[in-house]
């Protein structure tokens, strides 16, 4: 058996694991890390994406904080045209691969150990040799699996498919895609919609789709994540519109009719109302395509795929056309349901978890800043207040207000704050602190900012109380 020893083991090298070492040794000069993945390379879950994937967010403000993603180019063609580029998957494994060769590793004070599992007790296993390590950890174990990543070409699927049918996950359909002439999609969720848009791009008529929506989705608007001074009267006016909103709304119900009434907020189909609210971030043109599918299942999820059609949880049955090819988008991504309260710190173990929604980069590299400098757990968790994922409206309020009361929180802790505000990862700090004080414009938005932070605030810790029952 071989051994090892080091400060830090990190269970994990995708985007959580490489921004939460990247931070800390910033923050850290003597740390020493250990960093185990059962991939082949950096970059966790985007190693099994499908090809067409990108970032739902602008790249500036995705990875680690030492090392720009992209150029901060604005797209002139396609559906997020006019907007900062989106890393494709490839693009986002080769940052991942330039940040572990050219950042980590070259520091002298990271090991990396790909194609590896932790199996307990501070070991790990060679998944091709079956050789078993021992690490001697003088600090923590770092768990940067709390978010239970799950992709279509990896997970288990929760559905039947019979012999005869051909079910795929969407890593397969570029393949594939021209052996048939209909198409259906499973999952309501930001996979699925890419696949649509893939379909319909190609060139598929909207006539060959059906898609099964077992739930309809609140998306954001992209418009409003533009993280810089350019787009200042998008994403910071958008934020000032976004509080507004909450400043006055009456139920949750209410919170999202006016969210969606400034722009703030998209559905596909305005005459039914949405349930689910997982954060996915689209484009007004991306919505107009998906608005062309008009073969919906919404009859609840699929029990069963025969050669005949679907098979739904309620019994009823779904005839599809001959020969349908369906295309599985029902992994979760992350585990959205989850009621898991775990601190942040713990004696020898450090759980990485949402502080800043829906940033998992910018939450884990607030950890490691934290980890580095501060020497209490109690206060540690203190600045690091875990947020719960979100499943639904009410989610959404919770985890906005969760940003708003850290937000405050790190505001009493100047270093802190200004870590963050600093931070590459941080897509809307900076922006406000490099607001024109002479544009009239730039003025008036963050007075509208200012004026509505308290009362939203005070009327989101009203709301999610009295929803929450």
């Amino acid at each position: 058996m071989a051994s090892f020893e080091c400060d830090y083991l990190v269970g994990g090298a995708g985007a959580v694991g490489m921004a939460f070492v990247d931070a800390l040794l910033g923050e850290d000069g003597e740390a020493t890390v250990v960093m185990i993945d059962d991939h082949h390379q950096p970059g966790g879950h985007w190693n099994d994406a499908y090809p067409f994937v990108r970032l739902h967010q602008p790249s500036h403000f995705y990875g680690v904080a030492s090392m720009d993603l992209g150029s901060k180019r604005i797209d002139a063609v396609g559906f997020n045209a006019g907007f900062y580029e989106l890393a494709s998957g490839a693009e986002v494994q080769t940052y991942f691969e330039r940040v572990m060769r050219e950042r980590l590793l070259p520091s002298g004070r990271v090991q990396y150990f790909p194609m590896s599992r932790y199996m307990g007790d501070n070991t790990f296993e060679n998944v091709l040799s079956r050789e078993t390590s021992q690490v001697a950890v003088r600090r923590r174990l770092v768990d940067c699996t709390y978010f239970k990543t799950s992709v279509p070409s990896r997970h288990q699927r929760a559905f039947a498919v019979a012999d005869s049918v051909d079910c795929i996950a969407p890593n397969e359909l570029p393949r594939l895609a021209p052996q048939y002439e209909h198409y259906c999609i499973l999952g309501a969720g930001k996979t699925a919609m890419d696949t649509g848009v893939w379909l319909l791009e190609s060139g598929v008529a909207p006539s060959s789709i059906h898609w099964v929506c077992p739930r309809r989705s609140w998306m954001i608007n992209r418009v409003v994540t533009q993280g810089s001074v350019e787009f200042f009267e998008e994403s910071i006016g958008g934020f000032a519109n976004q509080l507004e909103a909450l400043a006055n709304a009456t139920s949750k119900e209410d919170a999202f009719d006016r969210l969606e009434a400034c722009g703030f907020m998209l559905r596909i189909d305005q005459t039914r109302r949405p349930e689910m609210f997982h954060y996915a971030t689209i484009s007004i043109a991306e919505v107009e395509q998906l608005r062309r599918i008009e073969q919906l299942v919404e009859a609840g999820r699929v029990a069963e795929i025969q050669p005949s059609g679907l098979v739904m949880e309620s019994g009823e049955s779904v005839t599809m056309p001959e020969g349908t090819l369906y295309v599985d988008c029902t992994a979760s991504a992350v585990d959205f349901t989850s009621t898991d309260e775990v601190p942040f710190f713990q004696d020898g173990l450090i759980t990485i978890q949402p502080v800043r929604m829906p940033n998992p980069c910018l939450s884990a590299a607030v950890g490691a800043y934290v980890e580095a400098n501060y020497d209490d757990d109690a206060r540690r968790n203190q600045l690091c207040k875990v947020i719960r994922l979100p499943d639904d409206e009410l989610g959404f309020l919770r985890c906005t207000l969760g940003n708003m009361v850290n937000q405050v929180i790190w505001s009493f802790e100047p270093p802190l704050r200004d870590f963050v505000t600093n931070c590459r990862l941080d897509g809307f700090g900076a922006v406000i602190r490099d607001a024109d004080p002479e544009n009239p414009k730039h003025k008036a938005i963050l007075k509208k900012m200012n004026d509505h932070s308290q009362p939203a605030l005070e009327n989101l810790q009203r709301l999610v109380e009295t929803e929450s029952g």
